[in-house]
């Protein structure tokens, strides 16, 4: 039985033809996205914010869909709701309503909000009792925010660290360009929408960059490989690669894109902006390492010339006894 393949091995669609303009339109997305960051800034969630924690007890195992509506409604924007140890126990993070802000101590302040959620979730056959609720500092949220910058910076420096022993460094700039742009991309999303960016969304970017880091080096693989086999020009070469493995990235991309979705639909509020900054990666993650990636190799001038000295390297090793 033969396998299935989207597109076929030998296609010949003319993606570097496009390199110009998939170029331009991706440099217009990413600038969209950096002035959206730099002149609307993201929704921090209370993980960067600071606000209250409370835990609540209920005789049965409530609606965790309802509470988030309820506290919607009464003025908790973005409250985060989720169920800990059994389905009666439930842990709610907000930031601190304007209107509550009256008390002079933290604590205090704490337990004015503690009680208000206590009343709104209540229900007539299933009161809630505050278990505990504390004040979350905002210091917490900015080296939260800060270890996030530092992790970014890390796999960074990694990729190109990485990418540089095992291909060569034009290829490795144009993996870093094309993963950042990705990142900007995604992140310019939460920036443009005002959807709440949080810890989880945070994750999501992070995984967002080992997905596009890896769809781009299965594409500089087959390249690695044409450069050394066919003897055609870089155009011509960097379009059969992209061809060649089409059918892998769309398969792989469709696949990993309906997993994210199911989370999207059925993981609940808590998981819900993870799961969509995911999504957003997918997507323009396969976009790039077809109409970003070898458009910038391209761009940079990569050649057989650049891949000779590790093809005789490999050469001379293979003859040694």
């Amino acid at each position: 039985m033969k396998p299935f393949n989207v597109f076929p091995y030998d296609s010949n669609i003319p993606f570097m033809r496009m390199r110009w303009v998939s170029l331009i339109v991706a440099a217009l997305i990413m600038f969209v996205g950096i002035g959206a960051m730099v002149t609307k800034g993201f929704n921090f969630a209370l993980d960067f914010t600071g606000g209250v924690g409370i835990e609540l007890r209920f005789q049965k195992a409530p609606d965790v869909d309802d509470i988030r509506t309820r506290l919607t409604r009464a003025g908790y924007e973005n409250a985060q709701v989720q169920t800990f140890g059994t389905g009666t126990d439930l842990l709610v993070r907000l930031q601190d309503k304007p209107r509550e802000q009256v008390a002079h101590t933290e604590g205090a302040a704490a337990g004015s909000i503690a009680q208000d959620v206590r009343r709104i979730v209540s229900l007539p056959d299933n009161p809630a009792e505050v278990r505990s609720s504390a004040q979350i500092s905002a210091q917490v949220g900015k080296e939260l925010a800060l270890n996030g910058v530092y992790a970014l910076l890390f796999v960074i420096f990694g990729f190109l660290i990485y990418i540089s022993f095992r291909f060569e460094w034009k290829f490795a700039v144009a993996a870093i360009i094309t993963t950042m742009h990705d990142v900007v991309v995604v992140a310019g999303w939460f920036a443009l929408t005002g959807h709440e960016f949080d810890l989880t969304v945070l994750a999501g970017v992070l995984s967002v960059m080992g997905y596009s880091i890896n769809d781009t080096i299965v594409v500089f693989d087959r390249v690695r490989e044409n450069f050394r086999g066919m003897r055609t020009p870089p155009y011509e070469v960097l379009n059969r690669s992209i061809n060649q493995t089409l059918s892998r990235t769309v398969i792989t991309s469709a696949v990993a894109f309906l997993t994210v979705m199911a989370l999207y639909l059925y993981g609940g509020g808590s998981l819900r902006g993870m799961a969509e900054s995911q999504m957003i990666g997918i997507i323009i993650g396969t976009l790039s390492s077809i109409f970003v990636a070898c458009p910038l190799l391209m761009w940079l001038g990569v050649s057989k010339q650049d891949l000779l000295p590790k093809a005789r390297d490999e050469a001379a090793l293979a003859r040694r006894p």
